[in-house]
Order: C-alpha cells, then structure tokens, then sequence
C-alpha cells in the first residue's frame, strides 16, 4: 500500500494557479508579496498544500517526535484576505513591529492582512526578515 504525502509538501503546481485566487487589487498585491518574499528569501517560490507560497524549505520535529518539512516563509493570497506564515509567537517576540505594521490580525504563527493598503512595508519587511533568521 502507498503512503499518502504529508498535507504539507511541496508540490509542482503553478504559482500562477496561486496567486489568481487573489482577485481585483488583491491580485497585484499578490504580485507584489510573491516579490518581496523571493528578495527577501533568495529561494523560487514553490507550491505547498495546494494554495500556499513557499521558499525555500527546512524540518522540524517537535518534542513528541512528530515533524516533516515546512516553508522557510510563506504567504497564501485570497480573495478576502492575505495570510502570511511566520514563525511561532512572532506577535510576542516583535511587538514594536506589528505597532508600526498598521491594520492586521494575528493568530500564533499566521499574519492575515484584508490589503496591503496602508501597511507599512518596512515593518512588515522586517517582520519577513526577522521570521526568517529565527526559523
């Protein structure tokens, strides 16, 4: 019997397929996200779970022994929202950050962005880096 992949993965689909659950301006500013990671990454972007924007890749195993691979940073655009993946607690590790940010919610490892208008695109930079450099 063949095992089935881990949800998580990488897969070949095209970005392309990604970035046009984005509609409207959300679209463009897909565009611009995908940008900002790849500078920011200096990996392609590459396809993981079917609608989620990856670079680069690293493991992870938890204390129990559970793990796999995951994205070093990863976005997944949509039509209502944008979701950025960042590293755990990343909303108590860099407060100062997100104040600078602008209008945002948060959840332990996701950043949901409505749009990119009147984000401040250096703190979120930041953020990107920051995230980064701690996975």
């Amino acid at each position: 019997m063949a095992t089935k992949p881990p949800v998580m993965s990488p897969s070949d689909l095209p970005v392309a397929s990604v970035l046009d659950r984005a509609t409207g301006p959300r679209r463009a500013e897909a565009e611009e996200l995908l940008a900002l990671f790849g500078e920011i990454s200096n990996e392609k972007p590459v396809v993981w779970a079917g609608r989620i924007i990856g670079f680069g890749e690293c493991a992870y195993r938890y204390e129990s022994g559970h793990g796999g691979v995951a994205p070093l940073l990863a976005f997944a655009p949509g039509p209502k929202q944008h979701t950025i993946y960042l590293v755990n607690d990343f909303s108590e590790r860099w407060p100062e950050l997100l104040a600078r940010l602008g209008k945002y919610r948060a959840s332990k490892v996701c950043l949901y962005l409505t749009r990119l208008t009147g984000v401040d695109r250096g703190a979120l930079r930041e953020l990107l880096e920051h995230s980064l450099a701690a996975t």
